[in-house]
Order: structure tokens, then sequence, then C-alpha cells
């Protein structure tokens, strides 16, 4: 069906030259809800993430997210990343400095609708995500927790199709990351949106990822639940 919110990716890559050369083929398919991308440092976690927004143009494959076509290197079709309504919240969160929390948030939020309208969907945001007190104070100024929370408020405002989230965590402390992570869940369960997250942590994984793809060397090993997975893999 053309509406059904999957994507769905072929990607194969070539860079670098002999013992320094890595290579990435992989077919994917995520399903609505969150899905764990695993594996160890080098096996093409993040690559496949730069792959999927538009960031990294690979050698030959697909990209196909609800029917859409986004990439497709047979016939030369190669969307924007600004128009593949794929949102990405990188580790080191990337949140503009000279912009208050509220304007990182509608930085994310399409031009279409009125001023007062957009900035209401900030709001609504930066309230759902615990952060509305944080709405006119700068980066420099929050926490690690309150900053990525504003940064998974500005990704979720750009209402996106799927959601890629490149080790959202590691730079928080576990308490913390546990906290945000079973928020996230609350919300992933109630947006019928694929959302990709990427860990080496197996304790995070294990707690999140109902469903995981293990990564090694540039290809996939297995992809089923994650505890089955990661009990076999010690």
């Amino acid at each position: 069906m053309a509406s059904e919110p999957r994507l769905r990716a072929r990607l194969g890559l070539r860079r670098g030259r002999e013992e320094a050369c890595f290579s990435l083929d992989v077919t994917l398919d995520f399903g609505p809800g969150l899905n764990v991308l695993f594996g160890p440092s080098g096996s093409g976690k993040t690559t496949i993430l730069s792959a999927l927004c538009g960031l990294l143009r690979p050698d030959h494959g697909s990209v196909v997210l609800a029917g859409r076509t986004l990439f497709e290197a047979a016939k030369g079709i190669d969307v924007p990343p600004q128009e593949r309504r794929i949102a990405l919240v990188f580790q080191s969160l990337a949140l503009f400095p000279h912009l208050t929390a509220l304007g990182n948030v509608g930085y994310g939020v399409p031009r279409g609708p009125p001023r007062a309208e957009r900035l209401e969907r900030c709001q609504v945001w930066l309230t759902r995500m615990r952060v509305a007190h944080l709405a006119q104070r700068y980066p420099n100024s929050f926490s690690g927790g309150e900053a990525q929370r504003v940064a998974l408020a500005r990704a979720l405002a750009s209402e996106p199709q799927a959601l890629l989230l490149d080790e959202p965590f590691s730079a928080l402390d576990h308490g913390l990351a546990r906290e945000l992570g079973a928020e996230l869940l609350v919300y992933v369960s109630a947006l019928a949106l694929p959302v990709v997250l990427v860990t080496h942590d197996r304790v995070a994984a294990r707690a999140l990822g109902a469903e995981l793809t293990f990564l090694r060397a540039g290809m996939v090993e297995r992809v089923g639940p994650a505890e089955e997975i990661l009990s076999e893999r010690p």
C-alpha cells in the first residue's frame, strides 16, 4: 500500500581502499514503532542513518518511505534531505546556540501555517517534552537532559514520516537515559511512524527495542526480538 508507514531501503556503498576499505550492503525494512539498529563500532550504523536521510549518497540501491521513492540509483532519483520528511537527531544534538529553545523547535516546523499556529505547535512539543520552561532560554544554559528533550521536540515538530536517532542518550547518565527512553517509547506508540534508534548500549537495546537489526562489518547479521538476539551474543 502506498500509504503504509514503512521505511524500506537497499543500500550499497564502498569507501576507501584495500585494508582501509569499508563496504556496506544491507536490506532494511522498518515498520511503525521503535526499531533498534545495533552493532559494534564501525559496523555501519551511522552510515545507514546518513544514507536514509540523504546526507550520504549510496553507490547503488533505493530508499522508499510510505510508498514514496526518495532514492533510486538506477533511475537517478535522489530527493534532497530537506524534502524527505525524515528527521534525524544527532548524538551531538546540533542545537543552534543563537536560538532559544522556542526558536530551535520553530526551525523545524513547516512554514505553510500562519506564524501563530507554528508557535503554538512549538509550545505543544516543548510541553510534551517537559521543557516548556526553557522556551526563552538558550542552549548554553540547558542540562544534557534538557538539550536532548529540546532536540527531540524540534524533530517531532517537523511532522516527519520517519525519525532517526543516532545514539541519543549516550551523553546522559544511566538514570536519565532510562527515563528519556521510557518517555520515547510512549511517544512512539502514539505516532504511526518508523523510528530507528542507533545504539551500542546492550542495556538500552534490550529495554527499548522489541525489534532489533544486528549489524556487523556493513552487513545485516540478524533481525528479530532484541532480547533473543542479544542473549545469543554475550
